[in-house]
């Protein structure tokens, strides 16, 4: 998984599928370590710093954000598919095929994390196919809605006893809309949408 404070850099504009499957997987990891470092810095309030030295807690966090990784590409590759079907004509179906092979691609780089196992990341990978082919039974929605459906699997990943945990879901959940919206942002001012889409199409075609 990218290197997290890597994200800060500035990025170069999005002009082929290459440079596209290196933003989803980049802010599909932002988006979830993100929210996870953040959460269990505020949960853990003045102990932070003690917390984030236990080697127990570590391996917490690794876990979490290796499970929480997939949900990330889903959410990421949802608003990215929105964008470019302005592009796609009638093949919006033909689009997301393309764009979930690019996605699916991108998961396969990465070997098992040890922290989560061979079972659970196959099943982690059927999962996500599943929900990429899902995207396109409903029209594209607005950036701030797409967590919605995922936003309870990603607050129960995170690395902080449920009983801890107390009322932040409601936290969590604005956390991923407001996110969203700016990597939304990010995106429609980097890619030539209409060139990336028809390169996805270029092989249907």
């Amino acid at each position: 998984m990218m290197d997290f404070f890597a994200f800060f850099r500035r990025r170069p504009p999005i002009g082929d599928p290459v440079a596209l499957a290196t933003f989803i997987d980049e802010n599909a990891a932002f988006l979830v370590q993100k929210g996870i470092y953040e959460y269990s810095r505020a949960r853990a309030g003045h102990y932070a710093k003690v917390l984030f030295r236990e080697e127990a807690f570590l391996r917490a966090v690794e876990q979490s954000r290796w499970r929480a990784y997939p949900l990330g590409l889903a959410l990421i590759t949802e608003l990215t598919e929105g964008i470019l079907s302005r592009h796609a004509g009638h093949d919006r179906g033909l689009l997301l095929d393309a764009l979930s092979e690019l996605v699916l691609a991108v998961f396969d780089r990465y070997p098992v994390p040890p922290t989560v196992g061979a079972l659970a990341w196959n099943d982690a990978r059927a999962e996500l196919a599943r929900r990429l082919a899902q995207i396109t039974l409903h029209p594209p929605k607005w950036a701030k809605d797409i967590p919605e459906p995922l936003a309870e699997s990603y607050f129960n990943l995170m690395p902080i006893h449920e009983q801890l945990r107390g009322p932040d879901f409601p936290a969590i959940r604005n956390y991923l809309r407001v996110t969203m919206c700016n990597i939304h942002d990010e995106l429609t001012k980097r890619i030539d949408a209409q060139a990336v889409a028809g390169m996805l199409r270029a092989p249907a075609d």
